[in-house]
């Protein structure tokens, strides 16, 4: 699958203007420390669609649909043909520059490639994202929301750099390991020598940096990036993020305050940088629904951790189906049992397995005293994480672990 941007929101824009403007991001201070943040407009080009080297291909017979993508493709001088179903879609299909389908579409012309794009409404909720997934569309874009998202969208398909490889890892059942996971997957990348960037994903989760020992770090934290806007330039975020462990990491505080609300178009602007700045993203993506739809879409590969237990494959089973059509694996948390257990657990949940986190004492406590990254030092934890890092991604070659 192909690396796209998560469709989130963004605002309305009016056709004569452009369609990524200015972003803006506070300086490096320190999160918590009660001065004044000053903020940094970075101007951006205008993004850019393809011309007449090719065309956009838009199904749906809604109007609405027709006249704010139209309105997206015009604005930045591209070309866009609108049919009302498969059938006419047919001879088109396979020529377009990119093939994006409405909400009221319910088949596809046969033996065509994935659309690129389900567009619809935010009045139609979780659905789309179930639609999606029985069409085998890439992502979904929520318009008029996502109006800017999905120029910059179709902008990135044509660019000759597709950017880093993003990784979500989310837990098959509650407390399966996936944060630990995460880090040592960061940690892992950057001892390959790769940028690696760790993205807590989850509001609730407590904070990655209290994981990290970083709670100190100087660095933007998501509730810094709430009033962000546009398009953020992936270097400036790059020099604007705390580093732990040789990565750079994005976290939540860890601190009791209620979680601020980040805009919908500001996570699509954050990842949009993070696979621009790095080589390796690591989502640790969380469980709720919402930070599905935030973050999971824009994944290239999934990771989900799962303990060898039945309880376990069933939920993991159940979490599946909520999965957007992305290539997806297991992390089985310590060695199975048996050969026969980690044959079963796969059969159940039905992925593959990608490798065996091992079994480390101390690593509870090690999460509650900020110790993970001493333990990813350990050969065990190394190997483990080299080798998903190989098995998910051919960029990235094992170091010498000696």
């Amino acid at each position: 699958m192909n690396r796209h941007q998560q469709p989130t929101g963004s605002p309305a824009l009016p056709a004569a203007q452009p369609l990524r403007p200015a972003a803006t991001l506070p300086s490096a201070a320190h999160p918590r420390s009660g001065g004044q943040v000053e903020r940094v407009v970075v101007d951006r080009d205008e993004p850019w669609l393809p011309g007449e080297s090719g065309e956009i291909l838009l199904v749906t017979a809604f109007d609405f649909l027709r006249n704010e993508v139209g309105r997206i493709v015009a604005a930045a001088g591209g070309q866009l043909r609108c049919v009302d179903d498969a059938v006419q879609a047919s001879p088109y299909w396979d020529s377009a520059e990119a093939v994006l389908v409405g909400s009221d579409v319910r088949e596809l012309p046969p033996r065509r490639r994935a659309p690129a794009v389900l567009v619809g409404t935010s009045g139609e909720g979780d659905g789309l994202w179930h639609l999606a997934a029985s069409l085998g569309a890439e992502r979904v874009a929520v318009l008029p929301d996502a109006a800017g998202w999905l120029a910059e969208h179709l902008a990135r398909s044509r660019s000759p750099e597709a950017g880093g490889l993003v990784i979500g890892v989310t837990g098959g059942c509650g407390g399966a390991g996936a944060s630990t996971a995460a880090i040592w997957l960061a940690q892992a990348a950057a001892g390959l020598g790769a940028s690696a960037l760790l993205i807590d994903g989850d509001p609730w989760g407590g904070g990655l940096e209290l994981a990290l020992a970083a709670e100190e770090s100087a660095g933007l934290r998501w509730p810094d990036l709430a009033e962000a806007s546009g398009s953020i330039d992936s270097e400036q975020l790059k020099q604007s993020l705390p580093v732990a462990g040789g990565f750079s990491f994005l976290s939540w505080p860890g601190s009791r305050d209620r979680p601020a609300v980040i805009p919908g178009e500001t996570l699509a602007g954050v990842l949009d940088a993070a696979r621009r700045g790095f080589e390796v993203v690591v989502v640790d993506v969380g469980r709720a629904p919402e930070q599905f739809q935030q973050f999971a879409w824009d994944c290239d590969r999934i990771l989900i951790v799962i303990p060898p237990q039945l309880k376990a494959a069933v939920a993991a089973a159940r979490l599946v189906q909520e999965l957007p059509p992305v290539e997806t694996g297991m992390l089985v948390r310590g060695r199975a049992r048996t050969a026969l257990d980690a044959a079963m657990v796969s059969e159940a949940v039905r992925l593959p397995i990608h490798g065996y986190i091992p079994e480390v004492r101390g690593t509870a406590a090690a999460t509650e005293a900020g110790g993970l990254l001493d333990l990813g030092k350990r050969r065990s934890v190394r190997r483990f994480a080299v080798g998903v890092l190989d098995a998910v991604d051919d960029v990235l070659y094992p170091a010498d672990l000696a």
